[in-house]
């Protein structure tokens, strides 16, 4: 299922809305353990896992940009600066798992706009995957959900 994309007071909201068969501990461990933080996102690494912490963001050139943790309860809520955005996971406990939003408040949209939602489509696809023990050909969807958010993304922007 795609992100509800919508226009906001201050830009736009794209929620991401999952249903996992697996713990809040084990879907948190994907948020936040540098291990397992590489299977799904290899550019990112936590530095300091608090409010007020930092991830790295490694750049392909070697050089990196420093995310500043917005928010964190653990097993919970963690947000983060996305550039000029905001990026928050929360979970939530289900009777058969756990239930993941994921919210990126994006204050103008760009070209680049459509390859983000893209990538955060996929990236939560390959949690799902790494927590079933399955795989996915990551290119092959990012290019399926780029083309759809390209839609969606013209549909807002032109709808607002």
């Amino acid at each position: 299922m795609l992100a509800d994309l919508q226009k906001a007071e201050n830009g736009y909201i794209a929620l991401f809305e999952r249903h996992f068969k697996h713990s809040t501990e084990e879907v948190w461990a994907y948020l936040t353990e540098n291990e397992k933080l590489g299977q799904w996102f290899t550019e990112l690494e936590v530095k300091d896992l608090r409010k007020h912490g930092h991830i790295k963001f490694n750049m392909p050139d070697g050089t990196h940009l420093d995310i500043t943790i917005t928010d964190l309860e653990p097993y919970a809520v963690m947000a983060y600066t996305w550039g000029k955005d905001q990026v928050r996971f929360e979970l939530s406990s289900e009777p058969t798992g756990c239930q993941l939003f994921l919210r990126e408040d994006i204050t103008v949209i760009t070209s680049h706009t459509p390859k983000d939602l893209a990538g955060w489509h996929v990236c939560l696809d390959v949690i799902e995957a790494l927590l079933d023990g399955t795989t996915i050909d990551r290119r092959a969807e990012w290019e399926r959900m780029y083309g759809q958010y390209i839609q969606a993304v013209e549909k807002v922007a032109v709808n607002p």
